[in-house]
């Protein structure tokens, strides 16, 4: 018998990887070994692992340069149309392997790193990810920026370089604790400071009204110092800019006014200036309105702004002297794309550039704003809606507010006209919410200040102009649209998966990794029996992988056999961890009852970081390692139910996590999660699905057919009839024993033998105040779970499902997300055209 193949072998058959010629090869080395000499200082002659790192990851960063500079001197040249995509998070996890994906290096770096005696996947783990984001909107964007670069886009995401992203999370004696993120400690071998491009950025001081306009003065003055980070496409020699503002003190910052004595501190407190950029806020679907983060979010927008006009001054357009001063053309050379309300300021702040300091007209500028905003809703929780005081407002940014109060004085004098008389509708849709503390709605600024409004599934676009912006939707119906979602198949298959895109690329070829639309050819090989013993075996390794992975960090054998049951995602009350909990103990309770039963053997995971200020979401943590504390400790139950609660998880840990799962839980309450993308990914990775008609879900079974999901719990319809009838927990409680018994467990200190009453709050809620309606979904949830385990058992025509579930994936690629965007919104036409490669002559 031929012994097993070595994991670099086995990558070496990865055709998805690469080619890995000769001559390229031995270039590699040649570089790895030059920048390996550079990165050794004289008094160290022996290289660390994180030596290699950088100089694998120096080696990678040669192949973008070439290219990243022939781009944007493409871009110079031929003047396109250019989308400013403007986030406060982009949670872009690690870089190096994507760039090699990418690239098609792969297989010749690991050749490389292998003749050198490396091993690359060590390498590969040395990198820290780039936390820049919380969840779901910041990886969205990550994705985009992917997504834009592989269509040809002139594309470029602005946003803060974060000194700590979102922070490392430790489960200590079950509960959650927070350690600062210092990812830059080793320094960040993808980024390139571009001081030459360093912006003013003006807070608090006050406005003087002129007869030749508004002058805002007294000032202070942080510096935005940008650094960009190369994007490349898939394989298509194109290499985009994602740059990140770092806040830096003016070199007479509070100088001016020092005295005997003051210099120190005044040196000191630079570095409240630079607070801004220090740290991402933590919060997933929540608004803190503190004034740093209102700090932050003009800091990016007042930088950004500036560059978006310096480059639209200097592009070059048929003649070679002349700059650009004519700002009715901005529309036509300019689209910017607002993800969320986050930075919703680039609309007053657009407006004060164009009649402040260019002089336009007020409703010459209006038309231009409008022409070029568009904003991403991405979600429908009140609790998430920016509303910031006035006050706020008058102090740090006095000239917005009165920009901000005369688009609101035009936009009440246009709503007064079409519906005469109608207080109730004024009030409604005013931009400034009375009463109590006078607070701006940022919701309704974007949508006045924009031409396109989008949700980010049909059912949230749907809900949006229904209810929340129902106002906005009936005066101006043609502003609402819909972009579902997608997910990059080059990070979360190729990079992640690349058994499964093998097998995938075996059948069908390589071409759907730029057209997913492609994986609909894998219906006709539902049937086919190596195709599904392929794909079950894919599966099978990646599990064993994980296995292995969590018994070195975890130290808890798990049986591989078992149906990995995986929720990951932002823990929240609508996310209804609480509802995973509740089956988990009834299995539990069920196996107990019935110890001689054949059942289906589970082991559960639950991960993911509850905001530092979220007591219930932390409570959450607490109650989920309390469960597996009792479950994984009982020798009746042995390995047929496990729960693990997946520490620190993030996009790296995702990487991992979603190959080896077998049930993907996306449980919210119908009506709460707004698209969702890890449903997307767990969905083109070979999981199925156990969830509710919410986001994203509804679109996936129409693509899938909603027999290979399963579907569980009430429709909006159901939610919203049951709002009007009144949600009364205890019915339930009183109806369905398992609950009851799970419920009593819980608050009887079963789970919490020496804190009886640990968590009599968990309880209290789901009896008295739970909004996310946990116990109306839990009957039906439970019944499907069983429909889950007695498919589990028929593992052939499990992976059929599966296999309908991966053919129905080609509508969640952000390729097709991102070209609705660019024809639909942006006025942009996207291409798979490659540009010449660097050693190409033009």
């Amino acid at each position: 018998m031929s012994k097993p193949l070595s994991d670099h072998d086995r990558r070496k058959q990865i055709s998805v990887r690469g080619l890995a010629g000769i001559e390229n090869v031995a270039e590699l080395k040649q570089n790895f070994n030059r920048h390996l000499h550079f990165t050794l200082v004289k008094d160290r002659n022996v290289a660390t692992r994180r030596d290699y790192y950088f100089a694998l990851a120096n080696t990678v960063r040669d192949h973008l340069i070439g290219r990243w500079i022939r781009t944007q001197q493409h871009y110079y040249e031929k003047d396109p149309k250019r989308v400013y995509y403007i986030s406060l998070e982009f949670y872009m996890g690690r870089t190096l392997q994507n760039t090699m994906v990418n690239l098609a290096l792969e297989n010749a770096c690991d050749e490389a790193t292998y003749q050198l005696g490396l091993d690359m996947e060590e390498l590969e783990d040395m990198e820290e990810d780039a936390g820049l984001g919380n969840g779901g909107l910041g990886r969205l964007a990550a994705c985009f920026l992917d997504s834009m670069a592989s269509l040809g886009l002139a594309a470029y995401g602005y946003g803060i370089r974060y000194e700590f992203g979102i922070f490392n999370q430790k489960i200590v004696n079950g509960w959650q604790v927070e350690e600062a993120d210092d990812w830059l400690r080793f320094g960040n071998p993808w980024e390139k400071a571009r001081p030459e491009y360093m912006r003013p950025v003006h807070f608090y001081g006050r406005t003087e009204h002129h007869p030749d306009g508004v002058k805002w003065v007294d000032t202070q003055v942080v510096l935005a110092l940008p650094y960009d980070t190369p994007i490349p496409g898939y394989r298509n020699n194109v290499v985009n800019t994602m740059r990140l503002w770092s806040a830096k003190a003016p070199c007479e910052f509070n100088l001016k006014d020092f005295n005997v004595g003051g210099y120190i501190q005044a040196v000191l407190d630079r570095n409240l200036a630079e607070n801004i950029s220090r740290v991402l806020y933590p919060n997933d679907n929540f608004f803190e309105g503190k004034e740093l983060r209102l700090k932050q979010e003009y800091f990016v927008v007042s930088a950004t702004l500036q560059d978006i006009i310096r480059r639209f001054k200097v592009s070059k357009f048929g003649s070679r002297e002349i700059a650009r001063t004519d700002f009715s053309k901005l529309p036509d050379k300019v689209a910017i794309q607002l993800n969320d309300t986050h930075p919703a300021m680039a609309i007053p702040e657009l407006m004060r550039v164009l009649v402040d300091e260019e002089k336009l007209d007020w409703e010459k500028a209006w038309d231009i704003c409008v022409r070029t905003c568009a904003y991403t809703n991405h979600t429908v929780l009140p609790e998430a809606l920016e509303r910031w005081p006035v006050d706020l407002f008058t102090h740090l940014l006095p000239r917005h507010l009165e920009i901000v109060y005369e688009i609101n004085r035009r936009h009440l004098e246009r709503v007064a006209a079409k519906y005469p008389g109608d207080n109730d509708r004024l009030r409604r849709m005013s931009l400034i919410e009375e009463g109590g503390q006078k607070r701006i709605n940022m919701a309704h600024l974007c949508i006045v200040g924009s031409h396109a409004v989008n949700g980010v599934a049909q059912i949230h676009s749907d809900i949006l102009k229904a209810t929340v912006f129902k106002d906005f939707y009936e005066m101006e119906p043609h502003k609402f649209q819909n972009k579902t979602n997608g997910i990059t198949p080059r990070r979360w298959l190729v990079m992640c998966n690349p058994g499964l895109a093998e097998v995938i690329a075996e059948r069908i070829g390589e071409d759907f990794i730029r057209d997913l639309d492609q994986l609909q050819g894998l219906r006709k090989f539902v049937n086919d029996e190596a195709f599904i013993r392929d794909v079950a075996k894919v599966k099978q390794e990646n599990k064993l992988k994980f296995a292995v992975h969590l018994e070195e960090h975890y130290k808890v054998k798990i049986n591989p056999n078992s149906m990995f049951d995986i929720q990951v995602k932002r823990i929240h009350e609508y996310k209804r961890q609480l509802l995973n909990c509740l089956h988990i103990i009834t299995y539990y309770n069920r196996i107990k009852k019935e110890p001689n039963k054949q059942w289906t053997p589970r082991t559960v995971m639950i991960g993911g970081k509850a905001a530092p200020g979220y007591h219930t979401a932390k409570m959450i943590i607490r109650l989920i390692t309390a469960i597996g504390e009792v479950v994984n400790n009982d020798p009746v139950v042995g390995d047929r139910l496990k729960v693990i609660f997946l520490e620190n998880y993030r996009v790296t840990l995702a990487e991992r996590a979603i190959p080896a799962a077998d049930l993907s839980e996306q449980i919210s309450t119908a009506g709460t999660e707004a698209s969702g993308t890890g449903n997307m990914k767990f969905m083109l990775n070979g999981a199925l699905t156990i969830g509710t008609m919410d986001g994203a879900n509804v679109e996936m079974a129409e693509e899938a057919g909603e027999g290979n999901l399963f579907i569980f719990g009430m429709r909006v319809d159901d939610v919203d009839a049951l709002d009007i009838k009144g949600y009364r927990a205890e019915e339930y409680y009183n109806r369905l024993p398992e609950l009851k018994q799970a419920i009593d467990q819980i608050s009887g200190g079963f789970f919490s033998p020496k804190q009886p009453d640990l968590f009599k709050e968990i309880v209290n809620m789901l009896m008295h105040h739970d909004r996310f309606k946990v116990f109306a979904d839990y009957e039906d949830y439970i019944k499907c779970q069983e429909e889950v385990n007695a498919l589990y058992k028929n593992p052939k025509e499990w992976t059929k499902k599966v296999i309908y579930n991966i053919a129905g994936c080609g509508k969640f690629s952000s390729d097709r997300t991102i070209a609705q965007y660019a024809r639909e919104i942006w006025g942009m036409e996207p291409t798979l055209e490659k540009l010449p490669a660097p050693d190409d002559k033009q």
